[in-house]
């Protein structure tokens, strides 16, 4: 049976277990040749399937992310697709595997910024997650992080708590200063009471 007669839209499927099912499966085996097929079967010209490829292959890279990251050059191709949905889900693909390819990342990094720019929510989320882990590569973190740091200066106050906290592993002596005066400067744009005792939290454990 061919890869794609699994997937949930071949399946009549509109919820997202056969694909979950599908990727664990292929993860387990780490069978290459049903991946290569998910990629090539990223341009299909049903959306669906489409849809399906893309949310196999970031569930495939979330549990083992070096059997995608190869396909690197494809993913970030997809950033400039014009359907969303394969467009932020290239990016939650790319920040699992950017841990495999933080040379690859950190090269592409024009190209992730100006799309979270103009993208969505979760493309955004995955930009900080990419942010965040480059960050922690020694060679790349001070440009990293400057890159982090306006993203909480700009980012919704709906996503700053969640930011903040995915960004407080990488806090050290040398970024720390900025990064409680960038939480202090946005607490009163907040104003919902539990997302600015969450930002409070982080500059707590900072300062530490």
């Amino acid at each position: 049976m061919s890869i794609l007669e699994k997937l949930a839209t071949s399946l009549g499927r509109r919820d997202e277990v056969p694909n979950q099912e599908l990727a664990r499966q292929i993860a387990q085996t780490e069978d290459k040749k049903a991946i290569l097929e998910l990629v090539e079967n990223l341009q299909h010209k049903n959306k669906g399937i489409q849809s399906d490829c893309i949310k196999t292959l970031y569930e495939i890279a979330e549990v083992k992310p070096k059997l995608i990251a190869g396909f690197h050059p494809q993913l970030t191709a997809l950033l400039e697709s014009s359907n969303n949905r394969l467009q932020w889900g290239a990016m939650t693909a790319l920040s699992a595997i950017t841990d495999e390819n933080p040379t690859v990342m950190y090269q592409a990094l024009a190209k992730i910024i100006a799309v979270a720019d103009s993208g969505s929510v979760v493309t955004n989320d995955h930009c900080v997650r990419i942010l965040v882990k480059l960050c922690a590569v020694q060679e790349y973190a001070e440009d990293a992080f400057s890159l982090l740091n306006e993203r909480l200066l700009k980012s919704p106050t709906n996503q700053l708590p969640m930011y903040a906290e995915m960004a407080l592993p990488i806090i050290d002596n040398q970024n720390k200063t900025l990064f409680i005066a960038t939480l202090i400067s946005r607490l009163s744009d907040i104003e919902k009471e539990s997302k600015r005792i969450r930002v409070e939290k982080v500059i707590k454990k900072a300062n530490k």
